[in-house]
């Protein structure tokens, strides 16, 4: 297997590539090379039983997507995008990468497949968001919800998916869209996406840092761990497509909690010390696109197909010691 990981510098992109390379495999299939893209070089993969190439690129340059067809990877994991908050910024940049970009990766995969006389048919996995919903929600939302984004970076995805479905559909590739919940807690350092105090509010007290928090304790956010985005990527991977149906696009399953009880989740693990590093900052701009953000999903599509996460937010942030502070707390 040929395996090709747009954005594979980022988060999800990095643990996902560390983890195929310590595997060999995907679903029982070996490895046998792996092309690695991003804005910025993703680092090597020292020991990793197959090829790897890494490259720095930016998918919003129509000349990229067709020579990373070239080889003709098998699975494509699409990852490459501009985060939401920075797609509401700069208008023209959100468009340019989450749709154009992705349209000439699509584009691109067709031309490989014209050319194969149909035999080239790539799984690609594509990462949504649950940010192509738009208020008012019911509680929970079914898996059959109507896509009304609210923000640029929802309708970009939005966008991506019905791209998917309708390639999907003609028979260019076979693709799976994963509509990720918000990844918490993300490990680094804060970037632009919007949704990033998620993850602050936890990740810099459990190294005896202070956190922003910027809207209140009573918003409701469905979360998972960059554990359990791995895992949903690779079983898109290799899943049945047949099983899936034409409805390719899924809400994946998380844990829904409000930011009061995120940080009581901080307060059980980390204790009182902790949960004092947090700083209230109300942020107008924030507190008014999370406003329109969806909180609670049924994901019973995912769950019947097999697509598993945790239970609990104290999962979540036990998960974040041991994967990324080796098992200890700074505080």
């Amino acid at each position: 297997m040929k395996v090709l990981v747009t954005g594979a510098a980022g988060m999800i992109g990095r643990k996902f590539c560390q983890r195929i390379a310590k595997d060999g495999s995907i679903g029982g299939k070996p490895v046998t090379a792996l092309h690695m893209g991003d804005v910025f070089a993703a680092a090597d993969l020292p020991g990793a039983p197959f090829t790897v190439k890494s490259e720095a690129a930016n998918i919003a340059d129509r000349t990229l997507a067709p020579r990373l067809m070239a080889d003709r990877p098998d699975l494509i994991v699409h990852l490459a995008a501009i985060v939401s908050g920075e797609a509401e910024v700069d208008f023209d940049k959100g468009y340019a990468v989450n749709l154009d970009g992705t349209r000439y990766i699509y584009d691109a995969i067709r031309a490989e497949n014209i050319l194969s006389g149909g035999d080239y048919r790539p799984r690609v996995v594509f990462s949504s968001s649950i940010a192509v919903f738009g208020a008012p929600f019911p509680d929970p939302i079914p898996d059959d919800f109507h896509l009304t984004p609210l923000t640029s970076y929802g309708a970009q995805k939005a966008c991506g998916e019905f791209m998917l479905a309708d390639f999907t559909r003609k028979g260019f590739f076979d693709g799976v869209g994963l509509r990720f919940p918000t990844i918490c807690v993300r490990p680094g350092k804060p970037n632009a996406a919007a949704s990033g105090f998620f993850s602050n509010i936890i990740r810099e007290p459990l190294v005896g840092q202070k956190a922003v928090l910027p809207v209140s304790e009573n918003v409701r956010h469905t979360h998972a761990t960059p554990r359990a985005a791995v895992n949903f990527i690779l079983h898109a991977a290799t899943i049945d497509g047949e099983k899936i149906g034409p409805r390719r696009n899924l809400s994946m399953p998380g844990v829904c909690v409000t930011v009061g009880e995120q940080i009581e989740a901080l307060r059980r693990v980390a204790g009182a010390t902790a949960v004092s590093l947090i700083e209230r900052k109300p942020d107008e701009a924030i507190m008014k696109i999370v406003s329109g953000w969806p909180e609670r999903f049924e994901a019973s599509r995912a769950r019947a197909l097999g697509f598993v996460a945790e239970t609990s937010f104290e999962d979540i942030v036990r998960a974040h010691i041991a994967d990324e502070l080796g098992g200890k707390v700074g505080v």
